[in-house]
């Protein structure tokens, strides 16, 4: 069971907790921690439609998913690649803390984890799935989509979901929307490593939720922007 083995080597504070593994017969179960609030994909497009993550809750995610993945670039021997970074493999515990468990391939590079990285930022920005039905046979990435807005100012707010609308720093919401749009390049070698993704995120969060950001300069910036149009 390489998935045990590589969780019983692994510690990290956003990689979930192994408490245990039975195998009888055919049949394998792996116990990890409880996290109670589920999936990030199931709050955001489950019921409550992102109701309960906020544009900082949802940076806080995003910081605490870029950690986990540069943990396991950067500070495991041997590199270990995710191979399966999407929504509906970050959990999140009773404080909103996001984890995930990693699963290791020799296949991948870490650009894939990087791109795959992207389209969670983006459906943390845009409060779209990865890919949506947009007729009775086609279905539209949500990378697709969004290319071609994403670099325009003009029309960024105007994609952005409604959740989070008009509650961040203008500012904020490029460089995220910029940071998205280098993780998805087509071109592996353009991505960014996560670190720098990281590094990009980091100012972004409140410091009480683990970035450096001091919250009453938002407040300040966010009561001080255009209304919306």
């Amino acid at each position: 069971m390489n998935e045990v083995d590589l969780l019983s080597k692994i510690q990290h504070p956003n990689i979930i907790s192994l408490l245990g593994c039975s195998i009888n017969g055919h049949t394998k179960f792996i116990i990890y921690e409880l996290m109670q609030n589920g999936s990030l994909e199931a709050q955001l497009h489950g019921p409550s439609h992102g109701s309960a993550l906020t544009w900082h809750m949802r940076m806080k995610i995003a910081l605490d998913t870029a950690r986990g993945l540069e943990y396991l670039h950067e500070h495991c021997y041997p590199p270990v690649i995710h191979r399966d970074m999407k929504s509906s493999n970050i959990l999140l515990d009773a404080n909103f803390n996001a984890k995930f468990a990693p699963a290791a391939s020799c296949k991948l590079t870490d650009k894939s984890d990087v791109y795959a990285f992207g389209v969670v930022l983006l459906e943390l920005l845009l409060g779209r799935k990865p890919v949506e039905k947009v007729a009775t046979t086609q279905c539209q990435s949500i990378v697709t989509w969004a290319m071609p807005l994403l670099t325009d100012r003009s029309k960024l707010s105007n994609i952005v979901d409604p959740v989070i609308k008009n509650t961040m720093d203008p500012k904020h919401l490029y460089q995220v929307a910029a940071a998205a749009v280098l993780c998805v390049q087509p071109e592996p070698s353009y991505r960014p490593l996560i670190t720098d993704v990281l590094h990009s995120l980091i100012p972004l969060v409140p410091i009480e939720l683990g970035g450096t950001l001091r919250v009453s300069q938002v407040t300040q910036h966010v009561s001080s922007a255009d209304p919306p149009v």
